[in-house]
């Protein structure tokens, strides 16, 4: 970061070296993250399991502990060292994806699968921080969604490279390879391994000092690690209740109160029939996040007072959270469907799902975060506008996707789709930035994966696979999430509505809940 002579702020040809390395990072995020979809049918058979299990193992099991561990390693995010965190993080979830190769059981996979959603709460959090010190504001919006892009090619690289595998391997081996390994194993293996070697060149990046590129430079924290454990026992339960009573009596009692009531709601559900580790997985991480915030609310209300209790950051949290919903649903059960309804081969499906979902996917959140941030010159909240658009406009192309009976519309509405769903991404996660101070932008995008995760990914492939599962029918399973799109539209427009005034008052409302050193 340097400045003009009129002493703005613009970004060096370094900051967008870092930039194309944190894009490869979020590539290889996703492919670990993602392979599984391509692999899902092999793994069904194997497994002997059904979609809503597969939709529990790519979602759920996944998702919530990158939800829950996302946050503790965001606070770490805003007080240590940025770029070891993510090394480390790779190197974390690049080794738990390799042994998902060697898993022979649902259960093994299932615990395979936690692994690499905590090794991959490591990266956004600080992959943000990093990009909006190395970027002033105007171009904030941009640079986030040339990172998000990763998240498309990745998947996209991940369905190719993952069909091809299993495709090529058991054709090789049709009663198993060398150590007895199926394709869906191999291919584990092969996308897994090669992180663990680049997680060394993630070490070699500059760490930038934070908050110089909005003149508001932070001085090293003086203990993190201290703050990450203390965040720990805010969020990790059994240890959430000696966090609470470290507060005093009455947080005690609330949180014993939220454990009850979860724990009430997850018997009534698995009493209606519901399977035990979906729920009891997403009770654990919507107790868990109560538990944070309202240790929060106690250790750092400045922090609080612009997250949580900033209705402008939870309306766009549920925006893109209920848009998330339906884009990692789509994403996951694409695969299955062209090949379990339409015949589609593996390698296929990989090919052109993959390669049509990297392009559309990196276009239309490319192009999404331009038009954000231009709409942001008018008004503050215009990016709000890009992720209204991403929530309804693929309405009519999932709808008709996934009730075709020809491969070719169901890669052409998938397309238009995901390019258009893709809006949002780069453009929420903006809004997000701009609404905290520097120090607080690793919790602040922790809590919003929170919603991208509990909200979407721990619910949307999950929803879809047991509607399948209770129905016969994928497409049904998919059409039934549409549902949540009013919820969505109306959540956008009160974030569009409510961000012009919680920005122009943040240093204001920091400053009221006690921020003395950051403004």
């Amino acid at each position: 970061m340097t400045t003009t002579t009129d002493g703005e702020y613009r970004a060096t040809g370094y900051a967008w070296y870092v930039l194309s390395i944190l894009f490869v990072v979020y590539i290889l995020n996703f492919i670990d993250r993602q392979v599984i979809s391509i692999l899902a049918e092999d793994i069904k058979r194997d497994l002997n399991l059904r979609d809503e299990d597969l939709g529990f193992l790519y979602g759920t099991a996944f998702g919530v502990f990158y939800a829950l561990f996302g946050i503790p390693l965001g606070r770490l995010a805003d007080s240590w060292h940025r770029v070891r965190l993510i090394s480390v993080g790779l190197a974390l979830w690049s080794t738990m994806t390799a042994l998902s190769g060697l898993s022979k059981t649902g259960g093994q996979l299932a615990a395979a699968r936690i692994g690499v959603g905590v090794g991959e709460a490591t990266a956004s959090p600080s992959a943000y921080s990093l990009i909006s010190d190395y970027f002033p504001k105007k171009l904030r919006g941009t640079a986030l969604s040339i990172y998000s892009a990763g998240i498309y090619v990745g998947a996209g690289i991940s369905l190719f490279i993952g069909g091809l595998i299993v495709q090529s391997w058991n054709a090789a081996y049709p009663n198993g390879g060398p150590f007895g390994l199926a394709g869906w194993q191999a291919a584990f293996l092969a996308v897994g391994l090669p992180g663990i070697v680049i997680s060394l060149w993630i070490a070699t990046l500059r760490e930038p000092v934070r908050g110089l590129s909005e003149g508001l430079a932070q001085p090293p924290h003086p203990a993190p690690f201290k703050a990450f454990f203390e965040e720990l026992l805010t969020i990790v339960p059994p240890f959430t209740v000696i966090g609470a009573a470290r507060l005093g009596t009455r947080t005690l009692l609330w949180n014993l109160v939220a454990a009850a009531i979860t724990a009430a709601a997850i018997a009534v559900l698995v009493t209606l029939g519901e399977p035990l580790p979906q729920w009891l997985a997403v009770g654990i991480g919507c107790y868990a996040v109560f538990s944070w915030a309202s240790a929060l609310r106690h250790r750092d209300p400045p922090t609080f007072a612009l997250i949580v209790g900033t209705p402008a950051f939870l309306c766009t949290v549920v925006a893109y959270g209920l848009n998330a919903f339906l884009s990692y649903a789509a994403g996951f059960w694409a695969a299955p469907y062209a090949m379990r309804e339409l015949g589609v081969s593996p390698a296929e499906a990989g090919l052109i799902l993959g390669g049509m979902g990297a392009v559309s996917g990196f276009l239309g959140v490319t192009v999404g975060g331009i038009l954000g941030d231009k709409l942001r010159q008018r008004n503050a909240g215009g990016r709000l506008i890009m992720v209204a658009l991403g929530a309804v406009v693929p309405v009519p192309f999932l709808a008709i996707g996934f009730t075709t009976d020809t491969p070719l519309i169901l890669y052409a509405c998938l397309f238009l789709a995901q390019f258009t769903a893709s809006w949002g991404l780069g453009n929420s996660a903006a809004t997000t930035q701009d609404l905290v101070l520097p120090r607080m932008r690793g919790a602040a995008t922790a809590t919003y994966f929170i919603g991208t995760t509990l909200l979407g990914l721990a619910l949307g492939p999950y929803l879809a696979g047991r509607v399948s599962s209770l129905t016969g029918s994928l497409s049904t399973g998919m059409l039934s999430l549409l549902v949540t799109v009013p919820i969505t539209l109306g959540a956008a427009i009160a974030a569009f509505r409510l961000v012009p005034a919680a920005e122009a008052s943040r240093e204001d409302r920091a400053r009221a809940a006690g921020e003395t050193d950051s403004t």
